[in-house]
């Protein structure tokens, strides 16, 4: 139904993330990205590690997925996560994918 792109905030855009994104779009594979590890850096970084590969993908791509920022130890994002994955469900549910 859809891939989770699991992306590590603590670091700027890696050259191999952006490609991966890249090619499942090009695939037309569904996909979301989450930044990880959101708790291992200050929340200022994390911000601008996050726009940064986000404008970085704006360079090729018309419309961003959709993307959640996370940590496991703080379990931000958790919520809105898992309120998405139960979205999705629900979609397969009433064969709406």
């Amino acid at each position: 139904v859809q891939v989770f792109v699991l992306i590590d905030s603590r670091h700027n855009p890696q050259a191999l993330d952006i490609e991966f994104v890249n090619h499942l779009g090009a695939a037309n594979v569904p996909f979301a990205l989450v930044f990880t590890k959101a708790d291992k850096e200050k929340p200022g970084a994390v911000q601008r590690h996050v726009q940064a590969f986000l404008d970085e993908l704006k360079k090729t791509w018309q419309f961003l997925p959709q993307s959640f920022v996370t940590s496991a130890e703080k379990k931000q994002g958790r919520d809105e996560l898992l309120a998405h994955i139960q979205m999705l469900n629900n979609r397969v549910k009433n064969n709406e994918v």
